[in-house]
């Protein structure tokens, strides 16, 4: 088991450096379909030697073999976020405790989250950095997730009528809320792609997830936010992206968020 741990480990570092090349070229709007890739600042094409995950980055001292310019820390830590995610979601799947039974479910299951979690990757760091979050990778999400809703309720016969709902109103009843915010602030308090992002949690999570991720999201924005102003790094006007912490509250809660509801209400009983 300990090396199909590392394996999946390996896999996300693997994953985590196209993630990177991703978010570059559709930074510079380049295709990310064909062409090698090759240094930003130099131009220069890369060797394998220069691509290996994280390992390169160490053993090149953080420069460019060729134009010795510094490569950006982005890249080994988007990496190693991504091993550390895979192996979380591994752990947590049906599939790393049980190879019976539905195998071939436990792992569409598991390639599925994968996935989303690749592209929750993406939306933290291009947003992080730009205060946008791109149309190709929410439309993307969301059409593997209504693509899975579809096998998984046809072929393994998973949701129910009720759950299938639930996503449904789940999905439109917080893009409504985001909406409303965006329309009511005229944008400033909340960016239209916030709102596709929150159509696509929704879908991803239903209730009582949802509220697990907002809830996340919201404290863990307004912990930073004033902690930035303390230190003098924003202010009340300044701009701050709510889309890393959309995402983080997702994977937060696709993890812990049935848990941390049933202990929340476990709390109000007493």
């Amino acid at each position: 088991m300990g090396l199909l741990y590392l394996f999946v480990f390996v896999l996300g570092l693997t994953i985590g450096s196209f993630l990177n090349c991703l978010i570059y070229r559709l930074e510079t709007g380049q295709g990310f379909v064909s062409g090698r890739s090759f240094c930003p600042s130099c131009r220069h094409l890369l060797g394998w030697k220069d691509l290996i995950p994280v390992l390169s980055f160490i053993l090149l001292k953080g420069r460019c073999r060729y134009c010795k310019k510094k490569i950006s820390w982005q890249y080994p830590l988007v990496e190693i976020l991504t091993g550390l995610i895979f192996l979380l979601i591994f752990n947590f799947s049906a599939f790393a405790q049980d190879f019976g039974g539905q195998a071939i479910f436990q792992f569409s299951n598991l390639v599925y989250l994968l996935v989303i979690s690749s592209l929750l990757i993406v939306v933290f760091v291009f947003d992080l950095k730009h205060y946008l979050i791109p149309d190709e990778i929410i439309y993307s999400a969301i059409v593997v997730s209504g693509i899975w809703y579809l096998v998984s309720s046809i072929i393994f016969g998973l949701y129910t009528k009720y759950e299938i709902l639930n996503t449904i109103y789940s999905s439109f009843g917080v893009a409504l809320f985001f909406w409303l915010i965006h329309y009511l602030s005229q944008g400033r308090a909340m960016g239209f792609g916030d709102v596709k992002l929150a159509f696509l949690m929704g879908l991803l999570l239903g209730f009582p997830k949802i509220l697990v991720a907002l809830f996340f999201a919201f404290s863990t924005g307004a912990a930073i936010g004033l902690g930035l102003m303390v230190f003098k790094k924003k202010t009340l006007k300044s701009e701050l992206p709510f889309g890393p912490f959309l995402a983080a509250g997702t994977l937060f809660a696709l993890f812990l968020g049935t848990r941390v509801f049933n202990l929340y209400i476990h709390f109000l009983a007493f």
